[in-house]
């Protein structure tokens, strides 16, 4: 890890630049996780994928830092809320994993996109934020681009089509507990602890159920799902230490051009009109929000 970072800032010359670039890498790695997952959801069950993705994700940290942060890694001030914000990562990745089953993978995750979305709904009576007018407009205006992919009235409005977008409605809850971290919790422990919790939680519900032995091709895959979600998320750690929201937003959505892309050459998945138009609607209000927040 310090020779990626030395080599990083040798190569980008600015804090913004470095950040960008994390970025970047990290939405590549959460499509290459959910491309995987895509993939693997047609052979296992979703509550096998996620222990073992949990379980490297708990064993990689516990490698990298324990040496380091001994029983620090473990510390928290707000263990009970931590634990909370676990069990949400976990429910939102079950929900997001099964959507992939029978939704395209671009439109899962562009309804998956409307989290920033209702985090910033949420913000005034969770955390007591002024959301301004402009906001609760782009708010409004992200609703409409979701509703645009799935066409009330349509086909594709169906039970898998809410499975994204009650994983967007965990993820913001998410994402509120995240920020009430800031500050107060080491963001190295946060992680850590997220991995383990999803590990113990998962592994006891693959226990009590039946396991489908992987072959060797798809145990390797497993473990890559398990590195590159692992790895994305410690990305972002390092990425908002150097930017701020409102300037990482723009670059977080290429995820969805590269869920479009794997979708289309991997699964054959061709983007209709309506999801094009719905994923540029969600992608402009939740730019336009972000940038209406301020960044560094």
């Amino acid at each position: 890890m310090k020779k990626i970072k030395f080599l990083l800032n040798r190569l980008l010359a600015s804090d913004r630049e470095r950040g960008i670039a994390l970025v970047l890498a990290a939405m590549l790695l959460f499509a290459v996780h959910d491309t995987l997952s895509k993939y693997l959801t047609q052979y296992y069950p979703v509550t096998q994928l996620l222990w073992i993705r949990y379980l490297v994700h708990a064993g990689a940290m516990l490698v990298i830092f324990a040496p380091r942060m001994r029983l620090n890694l473990v510390k928290a001030r707000r263990p009970r809320l931590q634990i909370v914000r676990a069990l949400l990562l976990v429910a939102l990745s079950f929900l997001f994993m099964n959507s992939l089953r029978f939704l395209p993978l671009g439109d899962a995750t562009a309804i998956n996109f409307i989290a920033p979305l209702l985090a910033t709904a949420l913000s005034a009576p969770l955390l007591g934020e002024k959301v301004e007018t402009r906001n609760w407009a782009a708010v409004f205006l992200g609703f409409c681009g979701v509703l645009v992919i799935i066409r009330p009235g349509s086909a594709m409005l169906q039970l898998a089509a809410l499975l994204p977008f009650l994983s967007a409605c965990c993820s913001s809850f998410f994402q509120i507990i995240t920020r009430k971290f800031k500050g107060s919790e080491n963001p190295v422990t946060t992680h850590f602890i997220t991995g383990l919790t999803g590990a113990v939680i998962t592994g006891l519900i693959c226990w009590q159920s039946s396991w489908t032995s992987p072959t060797p091709t798809h145990a390797f895959l497993m473990i890559c799902q398990g590195f590159s979600v692992s790895i994305g998320h410690y990305l972002l750690i390092e990425v908002f230490q150097r930017i701020g929201p409102a300037v990482a937003a723009p670059f977080t959505y290429t995820q969805l051009v590269w869920a479009m892309l794997s979708g289309l050459v991997i699964f054959g998945e061709i983007p209709d009109t309506g999801t094009l138009i719905g994923s540029l609607i969600i992608v402009a209000s939740g730019i336009y929000l972000a940038r209406g927040k301020g960044g560094k």
